[in-house]
């Protein structure tokens, strides 16, 4: 049993509902004057797109699944993938 579950929590596939898009992330930053924010803009916009953030993001967040994922998690893999 636990070689099966080790198994499927490696394999599972973590994915986001939704649309977005560089507008999007625009809207839900524009009242964040953060440097934080303003880097991960400027990363979004430098890479054309949210597609390799979401991939990035998914590929992170999957690590930590054992522990949990929390909103201070998904915040410092965003910090990283900003930074990288």
């Amino acid at each position: 049993m636990q070689e099966l579950v080790r198994y499927l929590l490696e394999n599972l596939y973590l994915d986001f509902q939704g649309e977005i898009s560089v507008d999007r992330v625009r809207e839900f930053l524009r009242e964040d004057d953060s440097r934080e924010a303003r880097a991960l803009l400027s990363k979004i916009i430098e890479e054309k797109g949210v597609d390799d953030l979401l991939l990035a993001l998914a590929d992170c967040l999957k690590e930590q699944l054992r522990s949990g994922i929390t909103e201070k998690t998904i915040r410092e893999q965003l910090s990283v993938y900003t930074d990288s």
